[in-house]
């Protein structure tokens, strides 16, 4: 029964009405799941379409590139029973546009392609045709079509006669049997390659200089090298004999008889200038000067303002000095290595005979003469020692028997006695001392202080 106060219009609703909303309660979530199926097979449906047409697209393409080569379908069906060969794989044109496209190959000495593969310039590719090489009416025909392609008076691109080179060479290479049979071989061989042809193949120095170019300049630099080397080896004699002269050096500070020469000289010099300058004052009616007032100039400063006068005096005394002995002279042409070198087989024949004569008077004891005296006193002392030496003393020192150790070395003492300052009889007395043994060399020390 239904409430009191509900109006008697809410109550129209006949039984059917309520069936009908019970049942579209029921079915409302199962329409839902068929719309949902019903979309998804529209999608999958329109996808389906366009990768098909897709498909289509991309096979009428190619056909369209291979330029009719298929025939119909009557003719396919009779060559399905007949044997096929693999076919060769040959590219268009347009693939052989870039070198990234041609392949490698172990060609370092620019043999064959260099390090292209001939067969991929061409448009062919070795890896797929099989047993069925590429013919040569076939490598003709492609070489004609992409020479027309790259031909420079045609294709004006950037390397494009690059390219042209480069398909004249592989087309070369493989129309020659002997040259395309040798390139088969050596593809899967680089070790073959490298017994023939070479291990100059493998690299190249970069940039290529000229040896001759090299040789001459270094040849030129040891010449300029011998000349100077000689320059300075007189500069250092003369620049110590002109200090010797110039500071008036005794025998023990390292002067010579060479340096004191010098330094009479110059002193004359300058003595002379001196007096021509009073002269020619003199004679101009000029008062002889006054000396400056000031403080007295002390010994080492009169010395040093000496020493000033006198070196330009000594430096062109010194200079005007071509040759000093022992090698010590000014450079010339004689010294640079060409002529040395023009000399040395001079030299070495003449003193293989020297000492092939020596060795033969020894092996017969025969006495020496006085020119092999010579020569070993000389090699004894020095070649510096012996062109310092006067002739009188050369002549001594060929009678003391120099070549022999023992008098070498007594030789030698008595010449730093004689460089210390020490007389005739203070010599004599070292040498007895030494001969006795025993303190000498103290007392000599001594000695030596005490002078």
């Amino acid at each position: 029964h239904p409430p009191q106060n509900v109006d008697s219009a809410s109550l129209l609703f006949s039984n059917s009405d309520l069936f009908t909303m019970t049942v579209n309660a029921r079915l409302a979530p199962c329409r839902r799941v068929w719309c949902t199926l019903l979309l998804l097979c529209v999608v999958v449906f329109s996808s389906s379409v366009i990768v098909v047409a897709q498909e289509s697209d991309d096979s009428a393409a190619a056909t369209a590139e291979s330029g009719g080569s298929s025939s119909g379908a009557d003719e396919a069906k009779k060559n399905e029973d007949k044997p096929q060969s693999p076919k060769v794989k040959q590219d268009n044109a347009s693939s052989t546009s870039s070198e990234d496209d041609w392949g490698s190959f172990y060609d370092p000495n620019d043999i064959f392609c260099g390090k292209y593969d001939c067969y991929k310039i061409l448009g062919f590719d070795y890896e797929t045709w099989g047993s069925a090489p590429p013919t040569l009416k076939e490598i003709t025909k492609s070489y004609r079509g992409l020479s027309r392609q790259w031909h420079p008076d045609k294709n004006k691109a950037k390397g494009a006669r690059e390219k042209f080179v480069a398909i004249a060479k592989a087309y070369e290479i493989l129309t020659n049997s002997e040259k395309r049979k040798e390139f088969d071989y050596y593809r899967e061989r680089p070790d073959e390659y490298f017994q023939k042809y070479g291990s100059s193949v493998l690299w190249t120095y970069a940039p290529k200089s000229d040896a001759t170019m090299i040789s001459i300049v270094l040849f030129i630099l040891a010449n300029v090298f011998t000349y100077y080397a000689q320059k300075n080896k007189y500069d250092k004699v003369a620049n110590h004999l002109i200090r010797a002269a110039v500071e008036d050096w005794s025998a023990r500070e390292g002067g010579s008889t060479e340096s004191i020469e010098i330094r009479e000289k110059a002193l004359a010099i300058l003595t002379e200038k001196r007096v021509k300058e009073i002269e020619a004052a003199q004679s101009n009616g000029e008062a002889p000067k006054k000396k400056e007032k000031g403080p007295k100039l002390t010994s080492k400063e009169r010395r040093e303002k000496e020493q000033l006068e006198l070196r330009p005096i000594c430096a062109k005394l010194v200079n005007e000095i071509d040759d000093f002995g022992a090698g010590f002279r000014k450079p010339t042409y004689k010294d640079l290595l060409i002529i040395k070198m023009a000399k040395w087989p001079y030299y070495l024949g003449s003193a293989t005979l020297w000492w092939s004569k020596y060795a033969v008077r020894r092996m017969r004891k025969l006495e020496l003469n006085a020119e092999e005296r010579e020569v070993l006193t000389k090699n004894a002392v020095g070649e510096v020692a012996w062109a310092a030496s006067s002739d009188e003393e050369r002549a001594t020192m060929v009678t003391l028997e120099l070549w022999i150790s023992d008098n070498l070395v007594e030789w030698r003492e008595e010449q730093d006695m004689i460089r210390e300052g020490l007389s005739a009889n203070k010599r004599k007395q070292m040498k007895k001392l030494r001969k006795k043994g025993g303190g000498g060399s103290n007392d000599y020390d001594d000695d030596l202080h005490l002078d």
